[in-house]
């Protein structure tokens, strides 16, 4: 044993999760020669860290750091992603592709810390993750060596299942979990809880009963809605009011626990989708994500409210943009950090409340207040003329209407050659 420490191919950072993938990968890499630092994020998962931590260290790990990334996962990853109005492909809130830049960026700072040549990770390599967690860090570490099990044929062709992942745990002392792991797999943060693959990927097979963890069936929801008044300020929460109960609250992770909680209690933000991989492959996903899912509705609707019509179409084309590019792992490329220095610009106006009601798996909103609302009353009103001259439409609709004259001219003199 003395020799193979002796020569040792250098240090490796993994993102530990302490369950049977990365509890191997862990022992593995110890068996190729490297050390090992196990690095756990808590990203607001439901989870025994100190069980993973005396479980990293009975398989050997060199250091266990366990990290609580939950306030700046909110501050700085997910705040920026609701002043986009972040979603991919008109469905997906994103809860998994926000987490990956958080957890990846700890862990090139650990590696670099501790002297570590290597990072590793567990992600397959059919999926998005993996290139979340390289290209994160490769940006941050560019002489990083990244080490990815399930792309080595070694690794692969030995570990072909679970049935080979469990024989391998015995063998090397792994303890494995007593009861059977829910047949599609799992991944939960602060944002939302994502289901997929085994059973799942039948994309006709409807989610079993009792597959969300984070939210009640909206059928055995409470037959009272929740109504909130949510705060913004440059497009981000500031503070979040019960009316009914009086309860305020205004940290940003306690404000997002929250929206969490009462989202959940009404069985808000369940989708079951299939998207495109960046790869190239469709997949099927299920999702839940309570808390994004209101604060969604609630900051388009003060965006929208405070927002130049013009500034907010060039807007929505950014949060496209935003949204593809966190979903394909490019937060720390350049056109993210200018997508998103836009949108933060565009968000300096955006502040006022918004009240809405939580009831049976929807999001009702009932009104908003702004100091720098562009909604003009008078202007608007069909009982006061105020400063607006109905004369003017008349131009307006005949200047526009040249163009539709125009293009029908143009049908019917070719339908006439024909």
């Amino acid at each position: 044993m003395n020799s193979t420490m002796s020569q040792s191919k250098g240090t490796v950072v993994l993102a530990y999760s302490g369950g049977l993938d990365t509890s191997c990968i862990l022992v593995w890499l110890k068996e190729q020669g490297y050390d090992v630092i196990a690095y756990l994020a808590n990203i607001g998962q439901d989870e025994d860290f100190e069980a993973a931590r005396k479980k990293a260290e009975s398989l050997g790990a060199k250091k266990v750091f366990i990290e609580d990334l939950c306030k700046e996962f909110v501050e700085e990853f997910i705040w920026p992603s609701v002043q986009a109005n972040a979603i991919y492909e008109n469905r997906y809130l994103l809860g998994t592709s926000i987490a990956r830049p958080c957890i990846a960026r700890r862990q090139v700072e650990i590696a670099k810390r501790e002297g570590a040549q290597y990072v590793s990770h567990g992600a397959t390599g059919k999926g998005n993750d993996q290139i979340r967690f390289e290209l994160t860090c490769y940006a941050l570490y560019p002489e990083v060596k990244i080490i990815a099990p399930w792309r080595m044929p070694e690794f692969y062709t030995r570990f072909q299942g679970r049935n080979d992942l469990m024989e391998y745990a015995q063998k090397h002392g792994i303890p494995v979990p007593v009861t059977p792991k829910s047949p599609w797999s799992m991944d939960a943060n602060l944002m939302h809880i994502s289901y997929e693959s085994g059973i799942l990927e039948n994309p006709k097979t409807h989610a079993p009963p009792g597959i969300f963890q984070m939210s009640k069936d909206p059928e055995v929801s409470p037959d009272k809605p929740d109504v909130l008044e949510i705060e913004f300020s440059k497009g981000v929460p500031v503070k979040v009011i019960n009316i009914k109960e009086g309860k305020s609250v205004d940290s940003p992770l306690e404000m997002f626990q929250y929206l969490n909680t009462i989202g959940g209690s009404h069985g808000v933000g369940r989708i079951d989708i299939v998207e495109n991989r960046f790869i190239g492959m469709k997949s099927r996903g299920i999702y839940e994500t309570p808390g994004g899912t209101i604060l969604y509705h609630a900051h388009m609707d003060i965006e929208t409210f405070t927002m130049d019509r013009e500034v907010r179409k060039i807007k929505q084309g950014l949060s496209v943009q935003f949204s593809e590019q966190l979903y394909n792992g490019f937060w720390y490329s350049p056109e993210c950090e200018f997508v998103r220095h836009c949108i933060a610009t565009s968000q300096e106006s955006v502040e006022g409340k918004v009240q809405l009601s939580v009831f049976k798996g929807q999001v009702y909103i009932l009104g908003r207040e702004s100091p720098k609302s562009l909604y003009n009353e008078e202007l608007v009103s069909m009982n006061v003329q105020g400063d607006y001259d109905p004369c003017d439409a008349s131009g307006f609709i005949k200047i526009n209407s040249l163009r539709l004259k125009e293009y029908h001219r143009l049908q019917s003199k070719a339908g006439k050659q024909q």
